[in-house]
């Protein structure tokens, strides 16, 4: 074999042993690129379907209206929304539900709708836990719930046993120890036609009405408010429905939009003589069953005339 042969030779070994030493490392990368994927993909899936779906986190928020009654001042509500039992949210959560309401003393409860998963077979003994709990909820004012697009006979039998009032596009007027008092309306979903309105808001036809009189509207679908605020001055909606888009994308604005809360579908909204906030809710549902960015809340308010 020849000097140039030999040196041929030699060549071919370091290619081959500098090819196998880059693809021990192309190896090695893959197979840390592969573990960092599963890694971040399980802590993802256990984060969206086990912290973030039932770490449950209270919004506070002040609400300022001059037409706020002096007797009503510093009067906190609790707002509920949303549970989807059968889907993220079981017993346990329910009774933390419960423990976190009542811990904050509250004068009025409202519930806004979607209250067991409609695809979920409720036990009569589940029926009956649910209740146990709900009827521990306290409030000064009372209990107050709206039915949303899923509630069925579950809805009206858990909530009439757990003491509280089912408004179907009515009103009532609540008063605080004084003769002075504060409206609350409750509005169904769907809202077919104005007669609706007109039956809800009912009230304000009534020729010895309070002209000036602070009130809420507790709803289910919060692009309904358009619909009311044309023909209705409210001060104050609550509204559920939308999950505030069970996922966010800080920064892109991107949320999961719904039938009945494509216009609104965020926290908050400041509109014409009202304010517009919306619970991010409880629960899932079978469509979207995980969170991201938006935690399960209970939304807690406090009324201020100044």
């Amino acid at each position: 074999m020849t000097r140039q042969e030999i040196n041929e030779k030699k060549q071919l070994e370091i290619i081959k042993e500098q090819n196998k030493e880059k693809l021990k490392k192309f190896i090695k990368l893959f197979l840390k690129i592969i573990f960092f994927l599963i890694i971040s993909i399980t802590i993802f899936f256990y984060y969206t379907t086990n912290i973030s779906t039932v770490k449950i986190k209270v919004r506070e928020y002040r609400i300022i209206n001059k037409k706020i009654p002096s007797n009503f001042n510093g009067l906190k509500i609790i707002q509920l929304s949303d549970l989807h039992y059968g889907s993220t949210m079981f017993l346990e959560e329910v009774k933390n539900i419960v423990s976190i309401s009542n811990a904050r003393n509250p004068d009025l409860i409202v519930f806004t709708g979607n209250l067991i998963d409609k695809n979920y077979k409720l036990t009569t003994k589940e029926q009956e836990k649910i209740i146990n709990e709900f009827t521990k909820l306290n409030s000064s004012l009372g209990k107050y719930a709206i039915l949303g697009e899923e509630d069925n006979n579950y809805f009206t039998t858990i909530m009439n046993q757990s003491n509280f009032t089912i408004l179907k596009n009515e009103s009532e007027l609540l008063y605080n120890e004084e003769n002075y008092p504060i409206l609350l309306t409750g509005v169904s979903t769907p809202i077919k036609n104005k007669e609706d309105l007109d039956i809800a808001y009912s009230y304000f036809n009534d020729p010895n009405h309070i002209s000036n009189i602070f009130n809420i509207t507790i709803l289910h679908q919060p692009d309904y408010v358009d619909k009311i605020i044309t023909n209705y001055q409210i001060d104050l909606f609550l509204a559920g429905h939308s999950h505030n888009g069970n996922i966010r994308i800080p920064f892109l604005n991107y949320a999961i939009k719904k039938e009945g809360a494509k216009k609104y579908d965020q926290d908050y909204y400041s509109l014409p003589n009202s304010k517009l906030y919306i619970s991010s809710g409880l629960g899932t549902n079978n469509s979207n069953s995980i969170r991201l960015f938006c935690r399960p809340s209970i939304n807690f308010y406090r009324l201020s005339n100044k």
